[in-house]
């Protein structure tokens, strides 16, 4: 609605619902298209370090035996063990499969013989899931016309 009501976006398609002020009544958009596209500036973005984060980063991908995981198999791993004054940071942990972490335990990966797939790094970005669509996918009849080039050939 604020993009809207600043001329940013046009409004192709609104839906049947009305919102109020206590002057005026809207329909209420249901698709947008930006005027002009602007370029996020990622160099001010903070990543915030959590498992699921890391899990993007890291591609679910054990960053020791190079296999992809469903979120529930894998670990994070310090490269450097906390024990051992390693920190908690981008830097220093990446994900593992129960069995790598198991084998790698409270050493190195140079200790245990075991070499990373990837140094890890701090990402400059916020990952994100890859939008998918398909016809079963759930979305809006008023999407259809605007997502029918995203479908996929049978």
């Amino acid at each position: 609605m604020i993009l809207w009501l600043q001329n940013k976006v046009d409004v192709l398609e609104f839906h049947s619902v009305q919102v109020r002020s206590a002057s005026a009544a809207f329909h209420l958009p249901s698709v947008l298209r930006l005027r002009k596209y602007i370029r996020p500036n990622f160099s001010s973005v903070v990543v915030k370090l959590s498992r699921q984060n890391l899990f993007l980063r890291d591609n679910h991908t054990c960053q020791y035996c190079g296999d992809r995981f469903p979120e529930k198999a894998l670990t994070v791993d310090h490269v450097h063990p906390v024990s051992k004054g390693g920190q908690h940071i981008w830097t220093n942990v990446v994900a593992a499969c129960g069995p790598c972490n198991n084998k790698k335990g409270d050493m190195t990966p140079e200790q245990a013989g075991m070499r990373l797939k990837k140094r890890p790094v701090q990402p400059k970005w916020l990952p994100s899931k890859e939008f998918s669509y398909s016809r079963n996918s759930h979305c809006p009849s008023d999407w259809e016309p605007y997502l029918a080039h995203l479908r996929k050939a049978p």
